[in-house]
């Protein structure tokens, strides 16, 4: 069961410039679980860029007044500007792989015309167990009871109907 999305309209211009522009990213952590009905609660929403060095990132940040920060000596990479508070940038996730094998494991969120790639629960669940830190254990048992119910409430898959050969017809 999918959760309405938590983002104000300056947060969705934010999301629909990158995805317009065609920035390879996903959305992770305890948001992305919120987004796909688990009930947990968090402060901000983790982006996980393929390539944080994508100009195509800064170019569509600029279209509704955001900008990419680089990382300094003492902040991490972060988006600034309009619409962007509520975002954080991810710069790895524990226990899983790289980017390009995790964007399989998305489930598509509708947002206005475009689909924003979100991590699956179970995948999820994998970063939160590897990762091990006190925060992450308090939502392990919720985020477990979410993927037993979102996987007991999807329905059956289709049958597929066998390749039959074409019809001979007769002249």
């Amino acid at each position: 069961m999918a959760a309405p999305l938590p983002f104000a309209e300056s947060e969705i211009r934010l999301l629909t410039a990158l995805l317009k522009a065609r920035v390879r990213f996903m959305v992770v952590g305890l948001s992305a679980a919120t987004m796909q009905g688990a009930p947990v609660v968090t402060q901000d929403v983790d982006l996980w860029f393929e390539k944080l060095g994508d100009p195509q990132i800064s170019q569509a940040l600029q279209t509704v007044g955001a900008a990419y920060v680089p990382p300094s000596n003492f902040n991490p990479p972060m988006l600034a500007g309009t619409g962007a508070e509520l975002f954080d940038i991810v710069l790895r996730m524990d226990g899983l792989g790289p980017f390009a094998s995790e964007l399989k494991h998305c489930v598509n969120v509708p947002l206005g015309l475009h689909k924003l790639k979100v991590l699956s629960l179970e995948r999820i669940l994998v970063s939160k167990l590897a990762a091990n830190r006190a925060k992450d254990r308090l939502t392990i048992s919720v985020l477990r009871d979410a993927l037993t119910t979102t996987t007991a409430v999807k329905p059956p898959a289709r049958k597929r109907k066998p390749n039959r050969p074409p019809r001979c017809t007769r002249p």
